[in-house]
């Protein structure tokens, strides 16, 4: 009698092999400024010098001026273009990202040689710390804009209301502030503005379920009509009660305030500049470090699965929309406490449009986020560089810029742009 062997199945692994998805567009997005490069700085090559001054006559420590050749300069930035894009080729190739650093020495090289060939031959130098205070100041709202704008879309609800959350806190901060000669009272009104209109966008958007991207146009309509109903009948026939609220002053830090370019432009500011620096690390700490923010995500992302975990969705949503815009409202402060001095109609002039396309160009993301807007305001600042120092190039073509690199954001031409998963989808609970 034979007998065979019991067949003992296999317990090996199964190693299923991880898909490669290549993504080329960081390498193609690069290669068009190169090509850009090429044409510019050697199509119209500018053979001269070009100067940066570092320092302004008020710094405690001046730094010398630097004075480079216009060509050989842009040359060597150009090899320097070239060896990033192949780099990030080569990490596409390999399925791989490229870093956001590599991301943002591109484009700091790239601006370099811009300036140097704009400033070819001119004898008026490029004000660095001008430059980069300008771009500051022009950012501030679009950084709270955008942070309102992640936290609103993080949570599932489109936040197109931007506009109108800046304009409102623009207003009822001038207005509060000259009442009461405070810019204190001012902050905290530009806040509860804000506020007030993100309960509109909340009441309508998510418990009536109206289309949340129709229910933000309709409130930008109404706060852009309503402040200037209200600056016609009232502020503009007393401005001196009504709209003429006090600055924010400005509060430099010691020995930080000093240091050579980057002292004057981070740390000799007012209160609504550290705040923004406050706000931004909140917002990042808070929606990938605590419950809230893993809370807020979650009914992003599956409310589905968040209302089976005994998460309350739509309440959920709501208050971190009326967050959102406590946050836009605070932005909205600065044009007429810190930037402007006093309120004029449709002063925020699309700037909550930019800032939603900063939320969208940088994923959602807050610290990805603020440096869009610092971008778009860097690209609104230069075009005051450009007509200072007798560039060449057309204003009006700068002024284009942010809307361009907008329209390469929502085109999603900068890299994988996935909004979350139940953004402007209601929640019915069933």
């Amino acid at each position: 009698m034979s007998t065979t062997a019991p067949v003992v199945p296999d317990s090996s692994p199964i190693v299923l092999e991880k898909a490669e998805i290549r993504s080329w567009k960081a390498p193609i997005a690069f290669g068009v400024f190169v090509l850009i490069s090429i044409i510019l700085f050697f199509g119209f090559a500018r053979h001269g010098e070009s100067t940066f001054r570092l320092s302004e006559k008020s710094d405690a420590i001046a730094l010398p001026t630097v004075t480079v050749d216009s060509f050989v300069t842009t040359a060597i930035v150009t090899i320097l273009l070239i060896a990033l894009t192949a780099w990030s080729a080569y990490l596409s190739y390999r399925a791989r990202r490229t870093p956001l650093w590599v991301v943002i020495v591109f484009s700091l090289l790239f601006m370099f040689a811009f300036l140097t060939w704009a400033d070819s031959g001119s004898p008026y130098p490029v004000p660095v710390t001008g430059l980069l205070l300008g771009t500051i100041s022009l950012a501030v709202p679009l950084v709270f804009g955008a942070l309102g704008g992640v936290v609103s879309e993080r949570g599932g609800v489109v936040n197109v209301a931007i506009e109108g959350q800046l304009l409102a806190g623009a207003f009822v901060s001038a207005m509060t502030a000259s009442l009461t000669g405070s810019w204190v009272v001012g902050l905290i009104a530009a806040m509860v503005a804000g506020v007030l209109v993100s309960f509109l966008l909340g009441a309508f958007g998510i418990k009536y379920l109206v289309d949340q991207v129709i229910v933000g146009v309709v409130l930008n309509v109404l706060v852009i009509g309503l402040t200037s109903f209200l600056y016609s009948k009232l502020l503009a026939g007393n401005p001196q009660l009504l709209n003429h609220p006090p600055r924010l002053p400005s509060w430099p830090i010691p020995v930080l305030s000093d240091i050579p370019i980057i002292g004057k432009v981070l740390f000799d500011q007012s209160i609504i500049e550290y705040l923004m620096y406050l706000a931004v690390f909140l917002v990042w700490f808070g929606l990938f470090k605590t419950r809230w923010g893993l809370r807020l995500r979650s009914v992003g992302e599956h409310p589905e699965a968040a209302d089976t975990v005994g998460i309350n969705v739509n309440s959920t949503r709501f208050w971190n929309v009326a967050l959102a815009g406590a946050i836009a409202g605070l932005g909205g402060a600065y044009y007429t406490l810190g930037s402007v001095g006093a309120f004029s109609k449709e002063m925020t002039a699309g700037q909550g449009f930019i800032a939603l396309a900063a939320v969208i160009f940088g994923r959602w993301d807050p610290i990805r986020a603020t440096l869009a807007a610092l971008l778009f305001g860097f690209a609104t600042n230069l075009q005051n560089v450009l007509s200072t120092i007798g560039s060449p190039v057309p204003s009006e073509f700068m002024l284009m810029l942010p809307y361009v690199v907008t329209i390469l954001a929502v085109a999603g031409l900068v890299g994988l742009s996935r909004a979350p998963a139940a953004d402007g989808k209601p929640y019915i609970k069933s």
